[in-house]
């Protein structure tokens, strides 16, 4: 058997070894058998919300374990195949064995990136707020952008994406916005994306076509479930009313059906408007201010604060987590991996997930190592 044949049979086994203990196997396939035996109760259903909820741990766990053996199967049918191919001394056959066995290593590395989406709220849904700094129209435009973007690699991953809330910008683009992302790990992988990303191109809103540099913030929070308490007093809240903005029918724009939530102790505002009834307006806002103040918790108990408390600094120079240069050459880059790509017209076109993987890897490893040293 070659080198490289070798080497990556070796990738794959580290991989796999390591999906195996993340996932802790033995426990994990007790665990699909529980549910799966539950699944067959024909009176699961007479609970909706706990049905559903087993229902998509079921088929999560059974994707993770199914999604190792298959790729331990082809591994194994692929060497097997290049030994033989090289027994007869068919190079193609070689060539092609190489090319699957490439593709398998990288399909083994995603995984174990994905196996690293363990944290307590990492399998939830997620709201994504986008707000723009300082700079007018500049920065509303940018906010916009980011939107798309997020946008663009939700749907490219099968996530189902609901508009809660837009403030648009004077001229164009966002002065704010809300999204619901909904689907498997939706929190897991997008909450390593809060923080300050900062645009740098010839603007074009500028006459004298000068170079821009403008701000906008990410801030990412879990959707929490009814199993999560998360107390919110009443006496803590201010309440606002006001008119949706957008298109919206004749009676979205004509009462006072959006709301606003201030959550005075914190200062946490959030915002709905996408329901024509304002008591449905505030029972989604209340929701997604349950979720911010989740996220705040979950932040206080990270060993690794830094990625969280760039959601909060200033949208300005010097907490950006992420640059975006378009002129005077194109290169986007990562100010904590220093993963960088050349290409930002497909970044801004939701090519996002190696940027997600690399701070992920990076956030857990941090976190596992403050861990060690205080146990130490």
């Amino acid at each position: 058997m070659s080198a490289e044949t070798e080497a990556l049979s070796e990738q794959i086994k580290q991989s796999v070894a390591l999906l195996r203990r993340h996932l802790d196997w033995d426990a994990a396939k007790t665990r699909l058998a529980e549910l799966n035996h539950l699944a067959e109760d024909p009176e699961l259903w007479n609970n909706p919300d706990a049905a559903q909820k087993m229902m998509r741990e079921r088929t999560m766990l059974a994707n993770q374990i199914e999604g190792v053996e298959a790729l331990e199967t082809e591994v194994q049918d692929t060497l097997d195949l290049v030994e033989l191919a090289e027994m007869e001394n068919d190079e193609a056959v070689i060539q092609d064995g190489l090319t699957t066995l490439r593709a398998l290593a990288a399909q083994a590395q995603q995984r174990e990136t994905e196996s690293l989406l363990s944290g307590e709220a990492d399998g939830n849904d997620c709201y994504l707020e986008v707000n723009s700094g300082a700079g007018g129209t500049e920065a509303q435009d940018w906010a916009e952008m980011l939107l798309r973007m997020y946008t663009r690699w939700a749907e490219q991953h099968g996530y189902k994406v609901t508009l809660m809330e837009s403030s648009a910008g004077e001229q164009a683009g966002l002065k704010s916005a809300t999204i619901l992302v909904s689907g498997p790990n939706a929190y897991g992988w997008l909450k390593t994306e809060a923080g300050v990303h900062r645009l740098v191109r010839i603007s074009p809103f500028d006459a004298a076509a000068r170079r821009q540099t403008s701000f906008a913030s990410i801030y990412i929070s879990p959707v929490v479930d009814d199993s999560i308490e998360i107390e919110v007093l009443d006496s803590d809240l201010r309440v606002d009313t006001f008119r949706a903005s957008g298109a919206g029918g004749q009676h979205v724009n004509k009462t006072d059906s959006a709301i606003r939530i201030t959550h005075i102790p914190t200062g946490i505002v959030v915002a709905c408007q996408t329901d024509r009834s304002q008591h449905r307006n505030r029972a989604t806002a209340m929701e997604m201010l349950r979720a911010r103040l989740y996220e705040a918790e979950l932040q206080k108990r990270e060993a690794e604060a830094s990625a969280a408390e760039a959601a909060k600094t200033d949208i300005g120079w010097g907490h950006q987590i992420r640059s975006y240069v378009l002129a005077p050459y194109q290169l986007v880059k990562d100010l904590r991996t220093n993963i960088e790509k050349g290409n930002p017209d497909a970044v801004l076109d939701g090519d996002l997930d190696e940027f997600m993987a690399a701070s992920l890897a990076q956030r857990v490893s941090a976190t596992r190592s403050e861990a060690s040293a205080t146990a130490q």
